[in-house]
């Protein structure tokens, strides 16, 4: 695995690749940091320019489009809790019990998809600051609450007065074409 690193408002963020795809995004402290990851540097790889430019927009408070492919490596449980939360949209959030619902589960699996979405090897571009408690209240984020919020906020949030709808989730684009 290749990595690079950009400077962001959150501090410094990791980037990782396999070469073809972002398989990894972790904010400087973040839990399970390149969890499994041997990491070399290298940043001079295409996917690594165009996440950069992706994260630029994103802090500039763009909604940016995800040009470039990821590879989200983990169990298949784990995958399909990721692949929710992309698409969670912007601006709008979830709890851990919709996510579960959203995914056929009972809400008592909730704690095993917030454990999932805790282990989310690419922040902020598959967005699991967008899942919030069941009470409102910001909870559960790899990176520290303070970052979670800022990342609501940049998205015009306020966790507490948001509407919470997101079921049934929207399809992403180019769904079934892998």
């Amino acid at each position: 695995m290749y990595c690079s690193s950009v400077e962001s408002p959150l501090g410094t963020l990791t980037l990782a690749s396999d070469g073809d795809c972002l398989t990894g995004l972790w904010m400087e402290g973040q839990k399970h940091f390149g969890a499994s990851f041997h990491l070399e540097a290298c940043s001079d790889l295409q996917i690594f320019e165009e996440a950069k430019r992706w994260l630029e927009s994103y802090f500039m408070g763009s909604q940016p489009s995800l040009t470039f492919p990821l590879r989200l490596i983990g169990t298949d449980f784990q995958r399909a809790v990721w692949q929710q939360l992309q698409r969670i949209p912007y601006g709008s959030i979830t709890t851990y019990g919709e996510l579960a619902k959203s995914l056929n589960l009972s809400v008592k699996s909730s704690r095993a998809v917030g454990m999932a979405v805790g282990r989310n090897p690419i922040s902020i571009i598959v967005p699991c600051h967008r899942v919030i408690g069941t009470n409102g209240k910001l909870t559960g984020f790899a990176a520290g609450l303070e970052r979670k919020r800022f990342l609501l906020q940049l998205e015009g949030l306020t966790p507490f007065t948001s509407k919470i709808s997101l079921t049934p989730f929207p399809s992403p684009k180019g769904e079934g074409s892998s």
